[in-house]
């Protein structure tokens, strides 16, 4: 027969061992879990301080770039005020030999063979003397000078400077004096401008118009939104690559077919900060054609001040 199963009572050293087996289960659980707590506390903390971190470096560079920059100066060569270099010699004054501050500086764009224009000028309403053209400043808050360049021709220069020293409305600029350096011409004309002069805009303006210096400045009075402003026409049109034409473009096939818009006319006003950025450009092969000179700028129509 079968032997009937017979279970062995656990005598009392098993039960101690399962007891205290059970004991040290339970002991070791929730130290599990207050370690994975105490590890994941350091974590936490490093999380926090690099959020802090990001969001105080995020704060300051929004803040550093809504900062309104300082306008430097660059140099860019020779240039002499015959005006001021004038009344300088007879009777100085800190404000005829610093930076002046002046609402806008108005640069008469000229040559050596434009001598009629000049006089016909300088009899309506350029004034003929440095005293008027002084008087006109103070009125108006605008500089005005006559911008010309140099020339290899003894003859010319020779006659240039008899016509300073008559009249003493002349800024000197070291570029050569000819129809195809214009570009290089506008370009040494602003940074000139932009070194001599603290103005609140600067005017390209040619030799052959009539100005009402009281209407433009009138019109550069006028607050304003945007900082980059230019006034003046725009247009846009073919580029010209017959070697025979007279508008002729050299560099052509770089721009394309057309011409992007860009200022044309014979007068056109840029604010300084415009201006800043055409002073600091340290390099001058980018320039082909005079309307490669401004770049993001913001349009505003001249209609908006009426004629100047």
């Amino acid at each position: 027969m079968p032997r009937a199963a017979s279970f062995l009572p656990l005598n009392s050293s098993s039960a101690t061992t399962a007891t205290t087996y059970s004991k040290a289960e339970k002991s070791k659980r929730p130290l599990l879990a207050t370690s994975t707590s105490n590890a994941r506390l350091p974590l936490l903390v490093f999380c926090f301080i690099s959020l802090t971190i990001g969001l105080a470096g995020t704060i300051f560079a929004v803040s550093a770039l809504r900062r309104p920059r300082p306008l430097p100066v660059f140099r860019c060569g020779r240039i002499h005020d015959t005006f001021r270099a004038f009344y300088s010699l007879s009777n100085p004054q800190p404000d005829l030999l610093d930076r002046p501050k002046v609402l806008g500086f108005v640069g008469i764009q000229t040559g050596f063979s434009s001598a009629n224009r000049r006089s016909a000028l300088r009899s309506t309403w350029f004034p003929s003397d440095p005293d008027g053209l002084l008087r006109l400043e103070q009125a108006t808050g605008l500089a005005f000078r006559f911008v010309i360049g140099r020339s290899e021709d003894v003859k010319k220069m020779a006659e240039l400077q008899k016509e300073v020293e008559k009249y003493r409305d002349f800024m000197l600029i070291d570029v050569r004096e000819e129809y195809l350096n214009l570009p290089h011409k506008t370009l040494a004309f602003f940074k000139a401008a932009f070194e001599l002069f603290d103005a609140d805009y600067y005017v390209k303006a040619d030799d052959d118009i009539y100005l009402r210096p009281d209407r433009l400045s009138t019109l550069l009075a006028k607050e304003r939104s945007h900082l980059l402003t230019y006034i003046g026409c725009m247009k846009k049109g073919p580029v010209i690559t017959d070697p025979k034409m007279k508008w002729y473009e050299k560099s052509g096939h770089l721009i394309g077919n057309e011409y992007f818009l860009h200022a044309y006319g014979p007068i056109y006003v840029l604010s300084k900060e415009v201006v800043a950025s055409l002073a600091a450009a340290r390099n001058n092969r980018f320039v082909t054609h005079e309307t490669c000179l401004i770049n993001a700028i913001v349009f505003v129509p001249l209609s908006e001040g009426g004629s100047i």
